[in-house]
This record gives C-alpha cells, structure tokens and sequence, in this order.
C-alpha cells in the first residue's frame, strides 16, 4: 500500500503503449462494487480467490503490464503465476513514506481497525519476507517522481 502501483503502471502504460490490467481495478469490476465492499460483503479470502482467479486468466494469454494489490503475494500460487507472465517488479519505499501515502485514504479495508498504523506496520512486517522472495528487482519509490519509477523500469526491460 502506499508504494504507488497504479500510478507507476498507468504511466508506465502510457509510455510503451501496452495494456495495464489492473486487478484491484478489473476485480471491482467484476464484482460490481468497490473493493471495501467486497471486502465487507464476502470477506478478504472471497477477495483472494478472484486474484488468483483473475491471475489464471491472465496467465492465459493477455499480454502487458500486471499491476496488483500489495496482498497479491499472501498465496504462493499467485507468485507462481506472475512468474510465470514476466518479471516481478517490487515497488517499494520508507515505512513512514508508505504510511503517509497510505492513510490519505481511508478506504482501505485492512486499515479499518482501531489502530489503522499499527494494522499497517504489522502488515508489512509480514509481507516484506514473501515481497523479498517474489521480487525479481525491487525499486524504492520513497523520494522518486512516477517518471523517474518509471524510467527505472523501462531499463530493466
């Protein structure tokens, strides 16, 4: 969360001309309701399975830019799909950075808890193993423009 995904990825998008296919995005899109909705009509593990689901799909032939949600990585199977598609390109970025661009929305559902820092450092402190694993490159986003992100990753095509 925080590490700023979507925006590299409709960036990057923009600038190769490939398709982005986001799957917080397409997810909502199948469900028909935002992601906090989901998450509060049918639970984070129904949330799960559509990742992994809609991860299958893509495996299966579409072709560009993947962008997930930072939990994308909880399943070994989806690590192993996206594997399976490209190189795993991990933004990342200061725990303070990721928070602060993190909590200017609060409609983030694994944030919705009494002590939504705490939720968060917990989160990444439980992430950053399965992140540092997955990752094929790892770039830090704390003091960079989304051009500059973008730049990087271009090179590493």
């Amino acid at each position: 969360m925080g590490a700023g995904k979507s925006a590299v990825g409709r960036e990057l998008s923009r600038r190769t001309g490939w398709p982005r296919h986001d799957t917080d995005e397409m997810i909502r899109a199948q469900f028909g309701i935002s992601i906090p909705d989901i998450f509060a009509r049918h639970g984070e593990p129904a949330f799960r399975a559509a990742e992994t689901a809609l991860l299958e799909t893509l495996e299966r032939g579409l072709a560009g830019i993947v962008v997930t949600g930072g939990g994308i990585i909880l399943r070994e199977e989806n690590v192993r799909l996206l594997r399976g598609m490209g190189r795993i390109i991990w933004l990342d970025a200061d725990e303070a950075i990721l928070w602060q661009r993190a909590s200017r929305h609060n409609t983030r559902p694994l944030l919705q808890t009494p002590d939504p820092r705490a939720r968060f450092a917990e989160l990444l402190r439980a992430r950053l193993p399965l992140y540092h694993t997955a990752a094929d490159h790892r770039i830090n986003t704390s003091s960079s423009s989304i051009a500059t992100v973008t730049d990087e990753i271009i090179a590493l095509l």
